[in-house]
């Protein structure tokens, strides 16, 4: 079991004091998991804790590659009406 940090990261450092393993480590250019120390938080929290701080949609992936907070999920702008809600952000 283990949790990944992919290059969409912005390398924010919210996830790295929240994560009880100490399985976050900075690699540049982005933030990393090592898979060996990582809980996904089984035991000390309900919730993985870098997911749930993360402010980077799709940064963070489960064990089964899945976006933890899948695209929309921080916005709440359903990807397919993103460049609708863009465009009308832009033209006010």
């Amino acid at each position: 079991m283990s949790l990944s940090i992919i290059e969409s990261c912005v390398n924010c450092w919210a996830c790295l004091p929240v994560c009880p393993s100490d399985a976050i480590y900075d690699a540049r250019p982005h933030f990393m998991i090592d898979a060996g120390k990582c809980t996904e938080c089984e035991g000390d929290f309900a919730q993985p804790q870098c997911a749930s701080i993360c402010p980077i949609e799709g940064a963070i992936l489960d064990h089964f590659g899945e976006a933890m907070n899948p695209p929309g999920s921080l916005t709440g702008i359903p990807p397919e009406k993103l460049a609708e809600a863009m465009a009308e952000i832009q033209a006010r």
